[in-house]
């Protein structure tokens, strides 16, 4: 058995995501930098990259283009793949660096995050004097991708409900087959490159970036799982760190059996605080204190669970599904009236508006998905997670899980999807000191469900230049998302190069 693990993204309910308009600016024109790079990795290094406008994107200062970088980085003769680059010029046109950013994960498009919105993504001011990057790392959207299953078999896989009861010998047999399916399917379908879907090597992805767009050093914000993208790129280059944000902060150190723990109890205690709020807003479909309305909600998870609700498109509502939906919609507080709505609608026996939120996080509209986000979420969990295997500890975090989150508990659990991937993962799970790396800010936000507030506080003290910024409040993430206070302390650092306070707390 193992513990979900969630996507961990910044953009998951920035659902309205706005082109950003500005006026047509000259893409980029910088050399290249190769100052000190191995003589077999020139030809990735040196390469000449060629901006061109975006299909689907009229606004003249985005341009996009191609970028090759090794598929083994130990052994850079062993082929090769593309990494899919879009730039939005900054809005002063006298910008002289990039600002990379990644919206997490893993699996999730920086790429579309900066061609759809690239003022959701960095906001106003560092737009304004940044050439901002989107890229699809290794494995995800654009670039060279896991590619796995068409949309009925992944709605099959996502969303059939097991023929045998919850926990059963039968129930775990048919979860073990399906995930045996998938991973055969992924396997099948990704030309190869599974062995090569981590976390090191998409950072050394980013320093091919870095060096090619004409940064001596690199700047990035990092969101969620970004944060550990950009942790694992400052251990590798602590040379090259420029000014780095990890804002939703994922400790490096914790075992994938400790993640799934941590997650549910924080998912548990944000869905406690969205409960106190329901109560006291018209139209909550639940009543009395907060523990009755959570004992209520623990009462139709277990309904659904015996008798899913059917959906017009064909698909039953279970308890996994409403589960999901429910993670989905604790992302962010704006969300909250949506989760009212869908769980108001599943006590009357409509499961739409909680298949609509489920949808949302696995970025799939009208029967097609979206993107390839949930098959490279698992590439690169499977990949980066040592194997938990400590019965002692598994049983020791499911006392802990039904302890402190009891309501979602009893669906947190599964079999291990990890177990049918077709290759050994290679990641390990350690601090990260990147020695000799500048100053590098860590948000966290208090009441964050998906990266837990203790993450970031744990991350900022592992890396010797370490330095937290606290945002006491509600959702993913903190940047972006209405503290001035925060807002303020990042464009410093960026544009006037001054370090907040380390202890610094925003609200």
């Amino acid at each position: 058995m193992r513990r979900r693990l969630v996507l961990a993204m910044t953009g998951l309910i920035a659902g309205a995501l706005l082109l950003t308009g500005c006026m047509n600016l000259p893409a980029p024109e910088r050399t290249p930098v190769v100052e000190g790079v191995a003589s077999d990795l020139l030809p990735f290094y040196g390469q000449e990259i060629t901006w061109e406008g975006c299909d689907g994107i009229d606004e003249g200062s985005y341009y996009c283009t191609t970028v090759t970088a090794p598929l083994d980085w130990t052994d850079p003769d062993d082929g090769a793949l593309d990494l899919a680059v879009v730039v939005r010029v900054g809005g002063s046109g006298k910008s002289t660096a990039s600002l990379l950013t990644n919206p997490g994960g893993p699996g999730a498009s920086g790429f579309d995050l900066v061609a759809d919105s690239a003022l959701f993504a960095v906001g106003d001011e560092l737009a304004e004097n940044f050439d901002v990057i989107g890229f699809d790392p290794r494995g995800v959207g654009r670039s060279t991708a896991v590619r796995c299953l068409d949309a009925p078999e992944m709605d099959a896989f996502l969303f059939d409900i097991p023929a045998g009861t919850r926990g059963s010998d039968e129930w775990e047999a048919e979860l073990t087959t399906r995930n045996d399916g998938f991973a055969a399917a992924c396997e099948v379908g990704s030309d190869g490159i599974l062995p090569y879907i981590t976390t090191e090597n998409a950072a050394r992805d980013m320093d091919l970036l870095r060096a090619v767009l004409g940064d001596e050093t690199l700047n990035y914000i990092g969101y969620s799982y970004g944060t550990f993208l950009g942790a694992t790129y400052a251990k590798l280059f602590p040379e090259r760190v420029g000014r780095l944000v990890l804002d939703g902060a994922i400790d490096p150190s914790t075992s994938s059996l400790e993640v799934g723990m941590t997650q549910a109890i924080g998912f548990e205690s944000a869905l406690r605080t969205y409960m106190a709020s329901c109560l006291n807003t018209e139209g909550c479909p639940f009543g009395g204190t907060v523990d009755d309305a959570m004992a209520d909600l623990g009462t139709l998870l277990a309904t659904v669970d015996r008798t899913p609700l059917p959906n017009r498109d064909g698909r039953m509502l279970g308890a996994d599904t409403l589960t999901t939906a429910i993670i989905a919609a604790l992302y962010a507080q704006g969300s909250w009236p949506v989760l009212t709505a869908a769980l108001s609608d599943a006590l009357a026996g409509d499961p739409a508006q909680a298949f609509r939120l489920a949808d949302f996080y696995y970025d799939r509209a009208d029967g097609v998905y979206l993107t390839n986000q949930t098959e490279a979420f698992t590439a690169y969990n499977c990949m980066d997670y040592p194997n938990d295997d400590d019965p002692a500890a598994e049983a020791a975090a499911d006392e802990r899980v039904n302890a402190l989150a009891p309501t979602i508990a009893p669906y947190w659990s599964g079999v291990d999807r990890c177990a049918s991937w077709p290759d050994e993962p290679t990641g390990v799970r350690e601090e990260i000191a990147a020695d000799g790396a500048a100053p590098i800010v860590v948000i966290g936000t208090t009441g964050d469900p998906a990266t837990p507030y203790e993450w970031a506080v744990s991350l900022a003290g592992q890396l010797s230049s370490g330095v937290l910024i606290t945002r006491e409040g509600e959702g993913h993430t903190g940047f972006n998302k209405g503290s001035a206070c925060v807002d303020e302390a990042v464009v410093a650092y960026f544009l006037d190069d001054v370090v907040p306070e380390d202890g610094l707390v925003c609200r």
